[in-house]
């Protein structure tokens, strides 16, 4: 009898539980079920490379969602934009660990595998824009508010994340911006060329440069952004985010910029960068700025 009540108990306890952890499991969605109207000529399986197991060779984008936590949930939702150079994704460094972070906080991640250009520079583009309509339309079933979906580039990814702040179209553009060490100019002072090359191609003209360069494309309904880097950032010059910064101040666009003593490149969500907590402090404290009415753990 007793071995029945304990069941029946534990039962129960499991029955409470069950609703939770499905809230909380991550779902992965490809962003173009039909496939897109453009490829960018890469064929053959994803593939994992160098020391930090980058993800190369990505032909099908998707977007994973991670849920804020049912009891903290505030309706805003952040797309994640891993850099890599537009070769690969730092998925495992710029993806998944920050939408579970800001997860526990209330606020749902959702990390964009997008593309690779491979020459093909319309592509992520449309992999980004593609994310902020699906993401519009399962914001109900998400617990998502429309109005409060911003994005997070790294690197490269920051360089996609400024060009969709800046390049959005009616239905894809942004709340806010955060960026981290973005690529956001393709001027030859500033260029990284890496990123430009894999993005624009070897045949590239002033016209796309142009195009390409966000700091040239601010304008007063540009989303507010918050920019972070380091000051010893030996990959991507800190010119970018302080050219994207001065711009976004002569049109008026809430911004702040950060810059830290140290930490080089690449820092993303790792531990090990000495003002880790000081930008997670930064993040959170950003949002709150822009949502003041919202309590945000």
């Amino acid at each position: 009898m007793k071995r029945w009540i304990c069941l029946c108990v534990w039962g129960v306890l499991v029955g409470w539980s069950l609703p939770s952890l499905a809230q909380t499991t991550p779902s992965e969605l490809p962003l173009w079920p039909e496939g897109p109207s453009e490829s960018n000529g890469l064929s053959g399986p994803e593939t994992i490379v160098g020391p930090r197991d980058y993800t190369s060779n990505v032909s099908v984008p998707t977007l994973t969602f991670y849920p804020a936590r049912s009891d903290r949930n505030t309706g805003i939702g952040v797309i994640l934009i891993p850099g890599g150079g537009y070769a690969a994704l730092a998925m495992q460094q710029e993806g998944e660990p920050v939408a579970r972070w800001l997860a526990e906080h209330g606020i749902s991640g959702i990390v964009l595998k997008y593309r690779m250009p491979n020459g093909h520079a319309r592509v992520p583009l449309a992999d980004a824009q593609q994310t902020m309509r699906l993401i519009r339309a399962h914001a109900r079933q998400w617990g998502l508010d429309t109005a409060r979906i911003g994005v997070m580039g790294f690197s490269a990814g920051g360089h996609l994340a400024s060009t969709l702040l800046t390049r959005y179209e009616q239905d894809t553009r942004p709340a806010f911006g955060i960026l981290c060490y973005p690529v956001i100019s393709f001027a030859d002072s500033l260029v990284h060329r890496g990123s430009m090359l894999n993005l624009l191609g070897a045949d590239t003209t002033e016209t796309m440069k142009a195009y390409y360069s966000s700091e040239r494309h601010v304008t007063p309904q540009t989303p507010p952004t918050l920019l972070l880097l380091s000051n010893n950032d030996g990959t991507v010059k800190t010119r970018n985010s302080t050219l994207f910064y001065d711009a976004l101040k002569a049109q008026k666009v809430p911004s702040a910029l950060y810059l830290f003593p140290s930490g080089g490149h690449g820092w993303g969500f790792r531990e090990s960068f000495s003002y880790h907590e000081i930008m997670k402090t930064l993040v959170l404290d950003w949002i709150r700025y822009l949502y003041p009415e919202t309590e945000i753990p």
